[in-house]
């Protein structure tokens, strides 16, 4: 996941709203987003690769998405995959502020992150490029491949273009999935120095990356309502296919307690 928009209790009817990206090459195996087979109350795609996901929520309220961070250093190949983060954190029972506290002693072991995770109590957010972990306050916030809320372009302009369909009480999703499939391109000047070249830089800097072998595969906007309702819209994109795919699945939170949303 490389771009994620997320607003927090800004919403009278959707305590939280997520649209994202997630970008990555296409030759690595994808399952689209589905309820888990080994893990029925979790609801995510699955990367074939690594087994963890960038992007999921469960039917006990429970939230997570990552991206990686882009700095100029090339990945380590014996790091553990990052995607297991965002599963470990759903599969669990900890609190969001607890179980990124326990993470950041063996953070450094994974290539660069930002991870995202949430109860309906609480949204937190952790980088291990970037200090201690930080729960957040209700707001509208964007992530690429940088620490949370670093004004890159594509971030800055989708933040705008996110905040603007949060204006009204419905909430549109098919419009945000077209917000997510913006191809604007920076211009030089604003594009950020990760230590990738410029004609990289200008590549990535669309909202939706189309990068060679490299690119957006797939669009999420996730709704979850203050009455328990969720929906997840996932419209994904393969390469050489001039139509993507676009699924949703409706469901209830199955909360063993109030609920928190």
């Amino acid at each position: 996941m490389c771009l994620i928009f997320v607003a927090w209790r800004r919403h009278a009817d959707y305590p939280l709203i997520v649209a994202a990206n997630r970008d990555e090459y296409y030759a690595r195996p994808t399952a689209p987003a589905a309820f888990w087979d080994d893990a029925p109350a979790l609801l995510a795609g699955r990367d074939l690769t690594g087994g963890g996901t960038w992007l999921g929520v469960t039917r006990g309220g429970r939230f997570a998405a990552i991206t990686n961070f882009r700095a100029g250093m090339s990945a380590s190949a014996d790091a553990p995959t990052r995607g297991r983060l965002v599963s470990e954190f759903l599969l669990s029972t900890a609190a969001p502020g607890a179980y990124l506290e326990a993470l950041a002693p063996r953070a450094q072991a994974y290539n660069g992150f930002n991870l995202l995770v949430g109860d309906g109590r609480s949204l937190n957010w952790y980088s291990n490029r970037g200090g201690a972990p930080r729960e957040l306050g209700p707001g509208i916030y964007g992530i690429s491949n940088a620490l949370l809320d670093t004004p890159w372009p594509k971030v800055e302009r989708g933040k705008r273009a996110f905040a603007s369909l949060l204006a009204g009480r419905a909430i549109d999703a098919t419009a945000m999935l077209e917000l997510l499939a913006g191809r604007e391109t920076a211009a030089d000047g604003e594009l950020p120095d990760t230590g990738i070249g410029l004609a990289r830089e200008r590549a990535l800097s669309p909202i939706f990356v189309e990068a060679g072998d490299y690119g957006t595969r797939s669009s999420t906007v996730l709704l979850v309502g203050a009455d328990g309702g969720a929906e997840l819209h996932e419209r994904t994109y393969e390469r050489g296919t001039p139509v993507p795919t676009t699924l949703t699945y409706a469901f209830r939170m199955e909360c063993d307690r109030e609920p928190v949303y």
